[in-house]
């Protein structure tokens, strides 16, 4: 294969590399069927780098069925090319950089290795645990504990609203209906919620106000101490709708979270807890089992 003279710029491709690339692809794909190599003895390098080889298949697992031969060879000249510029780089790295560097990043290449290790080996072993339940009472007692942590950082309204097309012709019936809001009420406005653009009947949970401008576009920041207060009822207009709303209670910045709305966070919180809990004992009878094994010691100084 003919060399480039720079591998960071996207050089034209030949006639006769092309033709190479596809016969290589179908020797990939011949190899991915088990019709090409039987042995490693015959595996045959496509590309190399000083002492660096790269092998077919290396770049087999990555030719799909998708690709035409066409884009299956620029993509393996694409991959040689660039795994060519990484192992010149790694190359020139380790001849210019000092051996304390060197040193370092090798340290680093292994601490990293045996943490993904690891990692992988423990959260195996605490998904099998399938301790992952937590239940209402246990939401329950660790808010009770914990909730002069939970101050929210942005107001939280419960409301409920409708959003009209414009020129809605029952609109005073619907804002009468929104504001009484009795069950005959909530029936009457559920029978003609297929003509509303947007509903939301469900005060009783708590929503962000961002979230809630978001939805209703006249709002904004510069208004919402207007209309997003404790027992207001809005009436709000742009083009796309009207917008009508009535705010049953407020919770504002600094004030302790409600427990419904902060469930997620507290579950997550709980469930780490048990996990780092779960690791340390593990860790812990790992080294106990390894020392009663006698696969781990310390010696002592003999200075």
């Amino acid at each position: 294969m003919p060399r480039s003279n720079c591998y960071f710029c996207a050089m034209p491709l030949q006639k006769n590399l092309i033709e190479k690339c596809v016969l290589l692809v179908v020797l990939l794909v011949a190899t991915a069927c088990g019709s090409f190599i039987k042995d490693d003895d015959e595996v045959k390098p496509i590309a190399r780098v000083g002492e660096s080889y790269l092998y077919p298949n290396d770049i087999q697992s990555y030719i799909t069925n998708e690709m035409s031969a066409q884009d299956s060879a620029a993509f393996v000249v694409n991959y040689i090319n660039k795994w060519a510029s990484k192992q010149l780089l790694l190359s020139k790295s380790k001849i210019n950089l000092s051996e304390e560097q060197l040193q370092e990043f090798d340290r680093l290449v292994s601490d990293y290795r045996t943490d993904l290790y690891t990692r992988a080996y423990i959260e195996a072993l605490v998904g099998s645990a399938n301790d992952t339940v937590v239940n209402q009472q246990q939401l329950t007692d660790f808010y009770g504990k914990q909730k002069e942590n939970f101050k929210l950082n942005e107001k939280l309204v419960q409301l409920r609203f409708v959003v009209l097309p414009n020129q809605f012709l029952d609109q005073e019936e619907v804002v009468a209906k929104l504001k009484s809001f009795k069950e005959q009420d909530k029936a009457y406005l559920d029978s003609i919620a297929v003509q509303f653009k947007k509903i939301h009947f469900n005060d009783s949970i708590w929503v962000s106000a961002s979230r809630v401008m978001t939805e209703i576009t006249p709002l904004n920041y510069g208004n919402q101490e207007k209309y997003l207060k404790k027992s207001q009822f809005f009436e709000l207009q742009d083009s796309l709708g009207v917008y009508l709303g009535k705010v049953t209670d407020v919770l504002e910045v600094n004030d302790i979270a409600p427990l419904n709305y902060i469930i997620p966070d507290i579950k997550r919180i709980i469930l780490n807890r048990r996990r780092l809990k779960y690791v340390q004992k593990l860790e812990t009878e790992i080294i106990d089992e390894a020392i009663k094994e006698n696969e781990f010691e310390i010696y002592e100084n003999q200075d």
